[in-house]
């Protein structure tokens, strides 16, 4: 099986909507993919396998706060069940947080992640380096309490 990681296109939405549906419990309507689309290309990136499947996506964007420093964030990260524990999260966190810093300048990232989330968790601690800022209680639709992680670039 082969795989490519690259930008994300608008062509390729429903997917990542798709794939948010299957894997996620929070979800968006397609008008939120298609902001982040248009308002910041640079940004989200999909892994698409050799039959022009999506099979993974990062969706992030930039901070609107004028006070603040320049800062990214990652909306919502999924890898397909059958392609997990390859390292293609990472990868994708990786070339997002890249395309932020060098085209916004961003100083930091961050993300809310929840907290029942031990696979997420231990993805964005121990393999890419966020640490937790606070927790959020009932942040998600569900009640659930999230951390609220940053990452400095």
């Amino acid at each position: 099986m082969s795989l490519t990681i690259r930008q994300c296109t608008l062509d390729d939405l429903m997917a990542i909507q798709h794939c948010n549906l299957l894997n996620l419990p929070e979800n968006y309507q397609l008008k939120y993919y298609m902001y982040h689309s248009a308002s910041w290309p640079q940004l989200s990136f999909v892994a698409v396998d050799d039959k022009k499947r999506i099979v993974g996506y990062v969706l992030a964007k930039m901070e609107d706060e004028v006070q603040d420093v320049p800062h990214g964030h990652i909306t919502s990260l999924s890898v397909m069940r059958g392609w997990r524990r390859l390292g293609l999260a990472k990868k994708l966190m990786l070339l997002s947080e890249d395309a932020m810093k060098k085209v916004f300048q961003s100083v930091h990232v961050s993300l809310h992640v929840r907290k029942s989330n031990r696979a997420a968790l231990k993805l964005y601690r121990d393999n890419l380096e966020f640490f937790v800022v606070e927790i959020e209680s009932g942040y998600y639709a569900d009640g659930e309490d999230a951390y609220a992680m940053k990452k400095m670039l």
